[in-house]
């Protein structure tokens, strides 16, 4: 639920404020990746899209993990998403960015530790235990009964 929390919380930040835009963060991309996320930047079209499909997809995650539904799905499209911000900001040695980072970090960060969790949540989905899907497979077990 915490990791889904996040996840609902970061993109209704995003669909709520009008002016934001993932256009700077882009821009400040290092690594090996980092021409790919300057194009993205660099065009204004495909960015707003990129800018819709984060905030909704990271939005919609949270809000899937958070009630405990689609959680499989949930995971594999928040791995996506948070692959895509490590290699866009790469904890390597040797790379700088303009924008701080809010730790000091040497290959693993909040973001591959948050891409593990989501893992473990595809691996050992806990959506029958707790969250909306055990309700409804109660009430399908009491129904049988």
């Amino acid at each position: 639920m915490t990791v889904g929390w996040h996840f609902l919380y970061e993109g209704l930040v995003k669909l709520t404020n009008p002016a934001w835009s993932s256009k700077a963060y882009l821009l400040d991309s290092g690594g090996w990746f980092s021409d790919f996320f300057f194009w993205i930047a660099h065009h204004a079209a495909l960015l707003k899209f990129v800018d819709q499909f984060n905030a909704l997809g990271l939005s919609l995650i949270g809000l899937f993990l958070v009630l405990g539904i689609f959680s499989r799905i949930a995971a594999v499209g928040g791995a996506f998403l948070l692959a895509l911000y490590y290699l866009s900001h790469p904890p390597f040695p040797g790379i700088e960015y303009f924008f701080p980072s809010d730790g000091s970090y040497f290959i693993v960060n909040k973001i591959l530790v948050e891409l593990m969790a989501l893992a473990v949540i595809y691996h050992l989905p806990a959506e029958n235990r707790i969250g909306l899907r055990r309700f409804v497979l109660l009430k399908k077990k009491d129904d049988a009964e």
